[in-house]
């Protein structure tokens, strides 16, 4: 059952949010044509050879105040070409939006976070980026990031991208989590980094049940609320978890899924079915049994949850509606979930055996439970 963790601190690193999230990918091409049909982002802006960058080409895509960056290498004994060769195409970089890029990189470090890149000063004729990088769980890293009053396109060695044909949006506002699997010796490690680290507060723990596994899970929350990490591990049990298969085929700890932010999910749901992107199944019984669980549902909002298969939760605060993607690339690693706040704070607790044990039938059909 869900336990609520009390603050302990406001967040010393002045973080506001998350600037973007950066995937390295087999094709940064292909990837950015993928997110554009089937999640309707807008392709904004450019990077690679034509722009002076010699080792990568990256697409910036962007739907409200969502920001991917893709990104390949160009030659087979780039980095970003050995990450995507180990873990398949994932996230790399979770940056931060702040005003203090020296003080927040010198305290994360001074806390015992391992520096990727010191403070730099990024400049062209439309302003100046400045930013430094700290090592994260795996392979991942922060970023924290100050725009300034930069007036180019994303940073300095981009262009805007203007030919791209336009993106039919389906109503993604923002990022709402950004889920990590870990492995169950690092779970701890993970979550005493957010707290002592990053000054990050735990805001909830839960132990996560189903029939064949177990989880641990615990949330960090910077202290703005902005920035939220669901970290869960595997915890025993008498099958192959939905963690563990991620971990076996990234190849260690990683980014799991990436929630975005809808005002309309069963809009959102639909519109991103018509495109091709597979969702978990959710059985019959679920909505039978929803009302038992909530409270009543209003009619036409149960034909419109049964329609979508999205599932529903509440909580002390308001109602959480979610549903999750099937993996978006070969291996089954990296998903995304679409998630509506309607004053819910919590994570869908109430659906997590429901939601652990449809992927789980996923997995069964995939020959990894």
């Amino acid at each position: 059952m869900s336990q609520p963790v009390l603050e302990a601190k406001t967040d010393a690193r002045a973080i506001t949010g998350i600037d973007h999230i950066e995937l390295y990918v087999g094709n940064a091409y292909q990837a950015a044509h993928f997110y554009r049909n089937a999640f309707g982002f807008a392709v904004t802006a450019y990077a690679g050879l034509e722009t002076g960058v010699r080792d990568r080409m990256s697409y910036v895509v962007e739907q409200g105040e969502v920001r991917l960056v893709l990104t390949s290498g160009l030659a087979p004994e780039s980095p970003i070409a050995q990450h995507v060769h180990l873990h398949g195409d994932g996230v790399r970089d979770v940056a931060f939006t702040t005003a203090d890029v020296h003080g927040a990189y010198a305290r994360a470090v001074a806390n015992g976070a391992r520096s990727v890149a010191e403070p730099l000063a990024m400049e062209d004729a439309r302003g100046v980026v400045t930013r430094a990088t700290i090592g994260a769980f795996g392979d991942t890293i922060h970023t924290f990031i100050h725009r300034g009053e930069y007036q180019g396109t994303f940073a300095p060695g981009f262009r805007a991208v203007t030919d791209a044909p336009p993106p039919v949006p389906v109503g993604i506002t923002g990022v709402d989590h950004v889920a990590v699997s870990i492995v169950e010796s690092e779970f701890a490690r993970w979550v005493d980094f957010y707290v002592e680290v990053m000054g990050f507060h735990e805001s909830q723990h839960e132990m996560v049940f189903t029939t064949r596994s177990r989880m641990n899970s615990k949330v960090v929350e910077d202290g703005s609320g902005k920035v939220r990490f669901p970290i869960v591990a595997p915890s025993g049990g008498n099958g192959k978890s939905q963690i563990e298969e991620y971990l076996a085929f990234h190849r260690g700890c990683g980014t799991q899924h990436i929630a975005f932010g809808c005002d309309d999910i069963c809009g959102a749901v639909l519109a991103v079915r018509e495109r091709g992107v597979g969702f978990i199944s959710v059985p019959d019984s679920y909505y039978e049994m929803l009302e038992a669980r909530v409270g009543a549902v209003d009619p036409d909002r149960m034909a419109r949850l049964g329609e979508s298969r999205v599932l529903m939760d509440s909580d002390d605060w308001g109602v959480l509606l979610q549903t999750f993607t099937r993996p978006l690339q070969a291996r089954p690693t990296m998903f995304v979930e679409l998630i509506e706040r309607q004053g819910a704070r919590g994570f869908g607790g109430g659906n997590i055996n429901a939601l652990f044990e449809a992927v789980e039938r996923d997995q069964a059909a995939r020959g990894n439970l």
